[in-house]
């Protein structure tokens, strides 16, 4: 049970950091993209001081929104 668990620790941590890699570029690649510069250009100043994380987050969230309609 222990080796289990110490490989599913070790599987958790490895899956993080992937996670995490994967996340940094899929945010830099929408971050560049011609639609999200264009949905950046309008928003208020106060979103624009947000971090990217944030402004990428919100569009993504504001697409979908759009697209589910």
């Amino acid at each position: 049970m222990a080796t289990f668990m110490t490989q599913f620790s070790s599987a958790k941590t490895h899956d993080a950091s992937a996670d995490s890699t994967t996340w940094a570029n899929l945010r830099a690649a929408i971050a560049n993209s011609s639609g999200f510069k264009g949905w950046k250009q309008q928003q208020s100043p106060s979103l624009t001081a947000s971090s990217l994380d944030k402004q990428v987050r919100l569009y993504l969230r504001e697409t979908l929104e759009t697209l589910a309609y």
